[in-house]
C-alpha cells in the first residue's frame, strides 16, 4: 500500500468550535420586556396579563422561530391553473406559514378589540403584534389587515352583521372554500394601480351596479390592482370608480353560491423582503363586489382601515428596532474579541447605548400611539392626538428602523450578514413600512393637511407635550419652539399666499419629525430611567450627537443604560 497524503496530528484540531454564540431561543419576549409589562399597568391593560405571557412564550420558542425561518424560505407560488386548464387562481404555503397564521389568530391578534371592547384591548393586541413581528413579519400583514377591515367595515351595517362575526372568531382555515364553511376569515385590500401608487383618485378600476345600485349591493368591478397583498384571504376591501367617484367595496373571493368570483391573479412580486407574504397584482373582471360607505365615499371609508394599519405599521418598525437590538445584545454578551467581550468594550457600549435609547423611545412612542386608540371616554383631544400622532409615529419610526437595523446587524460583524443570523430578514423588512399605505411624503403632507382640517390636533398635541414641562430645560425649550412652529405652518397652508404655502410645505418633514422627537423626549423623561432620558434628550434635542448610532458624548453614562437594556434580552 501506498503512503497516505493526510498530514500526520490530530485531524480534529480545526473543527473545535469556540467563541461562538449561542441562539436567541425559547425565552418569553413579554416577560423579558419591561417596558410592554409596565405599559400594561399604566394604560389598562393588566387584565390581558396572563394572555401576554403565554403569547411571548409560544413566539419566542424555538419551535416558532423554525417556523418562520420555513416560512421565509420556501416563498409562496402562484398555481394559475389546475391540471385540467381550469383556472384556479390559487397561491400555495409552506405549512409553516399556516401555523404561523393559526397561531396568532388563536390569540386573537386579528381581532381582540372587537371582542373585548373594553379598556386596553388595543394596547394588549398591540402588545401581540409587537412580539410577533419581532418573530415573523410576513403573516402579520393579513393579520394586520383583518383588524383594521373592521372600522371600514362598520360603515356599512348589514355588510357588517354577515362579515363582523366571522372575523371575531379565533378559527384559522387557509383553503380557499366559502367563508360560512370556515372557522374565521382573513381580509385583505387592494387600492393601488400601476399608474396612481398612493394617488388612489388616479384609479382606473370602474365598478357598475348590477341592479339599482346603492350602499350594500352588488357591483360588477373591472380593473387591474397593482398591490394586492395576502391573495388567498377570503374578502378584500377594493377601491373602484363608480362614474368618476371613488368607492370602496368589499369583494369576497367565494360568493354565496359557493362559486368562485373572478379574481385573477396575473403574478406574484418579487419583493426585497417580506417573503413569506404573497403580494401579487389581481384583475377583476365583472367580479362582484358590494359597495361600502357610499358612493363616491371610498376614500373615507377605506381610511378607517388605512389608520389602524399605520398603527401596525409603527408597531412593526418599533418591532424591528426591538428584536434587531435584542440580537445585537446577545452577541455583544457572549462574543469576545481582544481579550474581552464585546459587551465590554467602550466603543460597542456606546453604540449599543445609543441604540437602546432610540430602541426603547420608539417602544414607548408605539405603546403611547395604542393606548390613544382604547379612549373609553370618547375624549376629543385623545382623538385629535391620535390622528396627528398615527401618521406621525408611522412616518418616523418607520425611517428609523433602516439605519437602526444596520447598525445592530454591523454588531455582529460578517456573522451578521448570513440568513441564519436572522439579521438579514430583519434587515429587509425594515424598509417596507414606510412604503406601506403612504410612503414618507404623503404621510407628511397628511399631517400638514390636519393642522388646517383640524386645527384643534395642534392644541392635543401641546397638551400632550406640556404634561412634562418642567422635567428639562432643553425639552421645555424644544417644545415651545415646535409649537410656534406649526402654528405658523398652520397659518400658512390656511392662508392665500401661494409661496407661504410652498415654504410650509417644504418644511413638512422637518415639522414631523420634530414632532415626533418631542413625543419621545416627553415620553423618555416620564418612563425611563433617568440616565436614558437625560441621554435622549442632549442628543436627539440638542447638538451632542454625530450623524451615526454610536455617537454619544462622552459625559453620557452608558454603561447603566447598557445594562437596563440588556435585563430586556
Amino acid at each position: 500500500m501506498g503512503k497516505s497524503n493526510v498530514p500526520r496530528g490530530n485531524s480534529s484540531a480545526t473543527h473545535e468550535v469556540f467563541n461562538q454564540v449561542p441562539p436567541l431561543a425559547d425565552i418569553n419576549l413579554f416577560l423579558k420586556d419591561r417596558f410592554l409589562v409596565e405599559a400594561l399597568q399604566r394604560y389598562d391593560g393588566a387584565w390581558g396579563y396572563d394572555r401576554l405571557s403565554q403569547f411571548g412564550a409560544r413566539f419566542g420558542s424555538a419551535e416558532v422561530l423554525n417556523w418562520a425561518h420555513q416560512a421565509n424560505r420556501f416563498e409562496p407560488e402562484l398555481k394559475t391553473h389546475d391540471r385540467t386548464g381550469h383556472r384556479i387562481d390559487e397561491v400555495e404555503f409552506h405549512p409553516a406559514w399556516h401555523s404561523l397564521m393559526s397561531l396568532s389568530t388563536s390569540f386573537g391578534m386579528h381581532n381582540l378589540p372587537w371582542v373585548e371592547e373594553k379598556p386596553g384591548s388595543h394596547l394588549v393586541r398591540a402588545a401581540m403584534m409587537f412580539m410577533a413581528y419581532q418573530i415573523e413579519a410576513g403573516h402579520c400583514c393579513p393579520i394586520s389587515m383583518t383588524y383594521s377591515a373592521v372600522p371600514a367595515l362598520r360603515k356599512q351595517p348589514e355588510l357588517a352583521k354577515v362579515w363582523e362575526p366571522r372575523i371575531n372568531t379565533t378559527g384559522y382555515d387557509g383553503r380557499l372554500v366559502g367563508a360560512g364553511d370556515k372557522p374565521g376569515v382573513i381580509f385583505g385590500m387592494a387600492m393601488t394601480e400601476k399608474q396612481g401608487g398612493s394617488d388612489v383618485r388616479a384609479n382606473t378600476t370602474v365598478a357598475r351596479p348590477l341592479a339599482d345600485g346603492g350602499p350594500g349591493k352588488e357591483y360588477l368591478i373591472t380593473g387591474h390592482k397593482w398591490f394586492c397583498s395576502a391573495p388567498m384571504s377570503d374578502a378584500f376591501l377594493v377601491l373602484a370608480q363608480i362614474e368618476g367617484m371613488p368607492s370602496c367595496f368589499l369583494v369576497p373571493r367565494i360568493l354565496p353560491d359557493g362559486s368562485r368570483n373572478v379574481f385573477a391573479i396575473q403574478r406574484l412580486k418579487e419583493k426585497l423582503g417580506n417573503k413569506s407574504n404573497a403580494s401579487s397584482e389581481i384583475e377583476f373582471r365583472d367580479t362582484v363586489g358590494y359597495l361600502v360607505g357610499g358612493v363616491g365615499r371610498g376614500v373615507a371609508t377605506i381610511i378607517e382601515m388605512v389608520n389602524h394599519t399605520r398603527l401596525d405599521c409603527a408597531i412593526g418598525s418599533a418591532s424591528l428596532m426591538r428584536q434587531s437590538l435584542m440580537q445585537a445584545m446577545h452577541h455583544a454578551r457572549h462574543r469576545s474579541a481582544f481579550g474581552k467581550p464585546l459587551i465590554q468594550q467602550p466603543i460597542m457600549q456606546s453604540v449599543l447605548a445609543d441604540l437602546a435609547i432610540e430602541a426603547e423611545a420608539a417602544e414607548l412612542l408605539m405603546l403611547r400611539l395604542a393606548h390613544s386608540y382604547d379612549n373609553p371616554d370618547n375624549d376629543r383631544g385623545e382623538d385629535s392626538l391620535r390622528r396627528i400622532t398615527s401618521a406621525v409615529a408611522k412616518y418616523w419610526l418607520c425611517k428609523r428602523a433602516t439605519p437602526f437595523v444596520t447598525e445592530a446587524l454591523e454588531c455582529h460583524g460578517g456573522n451578521g450578514y448570513v440568513e441564519e443570523s436572522v439579521l438579514p430578514r430583519l434587515f429587509r423588512e425594515s424598509p417596507l413600512n414606510s412604503i406601506w399605505e403612504g410612503a414618507g411624503n404623503v404621510i407628511c403632507l397628511d399631517v400638514m393637511r390636519a393642522l388646517v382640517k383640524e386645527p384643534e390636533s395642534v392644541d392635543a398635541l401641546e397638551k400632550e407635550l406640556k404634561t412634562t414641562s418642567g422635567a428639562s430645560p432643553r425639552y421645555d425649550r424644544y417644545v415651545a419652539s415646535l409649537i410656534r412652529s406649526l402654528r405658523s405652518s398652520q397659518k400658512a397652508l390656511s392662508g392665500k399666499s401661494a409661496s407661504a404655502k410652498l415654504k410650509a410645505e417644504q418644511a413638512a418633514r422637518k415639522n414631523v419629525e420634530q414632532i415626533a422627537l418631542a413625543l419621545q423626549a416627553s415620553l423618555m423623561l416620564r418612563y425611563s430611567s433617568e440616565e436614558a432620558a437625560a441621554a435622549y434628550v442632549s442628543t436627539r434635542l440638542g447638538t451632542g450627537h454625530g450623524y451615526m448610532f454610536g455617537t454619544l458624548p462622552a459625559s453620557v453614562k452608558v454603561k447603566p443604560i447598557v445594562d437596563r437594556y440588556l435585563e430586556t434580552v
